[in-house]
């Protein structure tokens, strides 16, 4: 296996899941954003209020997101694994 392959390997692999975290990640930043203009306005400093929000937002991106990421995940270990023979060769 050449340098090449462990590159290209470990580049997709990584992006693979900046891909799939990313779409959870701008939920939660968003939620967050949205909760903490709220308590600036409303001055409520209450820690828990902006973990609810934040847990229930993950959960339905998940629901809406989830068969996508699995998808997506599935077919970057089915083309790993297809061409494991190109990588095992000496």
């Amino acid at each position: 296996m050449t340098t090449e392959a462990v590159t290209d390997m470990v580049a997709q692999g990584l992006y693979l899941v900046l891909e799939v975290s990313l779409p959870i990640l701008l939920v939660s930043l968003a939620v967050g954003l949205i909760v903490s203009i709220f308590q600036t306005v409303t001055s409520i400093q209450e820690q828990t209020l902006t973990f609810v929000p934040k847990v229930i937002a993950i959960f339905l991106a998940i629901m809406f997101l989830g068969g996508w990421m699995m998808n997506e995940m599935v077919e970057y270990t089915q083309e790993l694994w297809g061409s494991f023979s190109v990588y095992a060769h000496r």
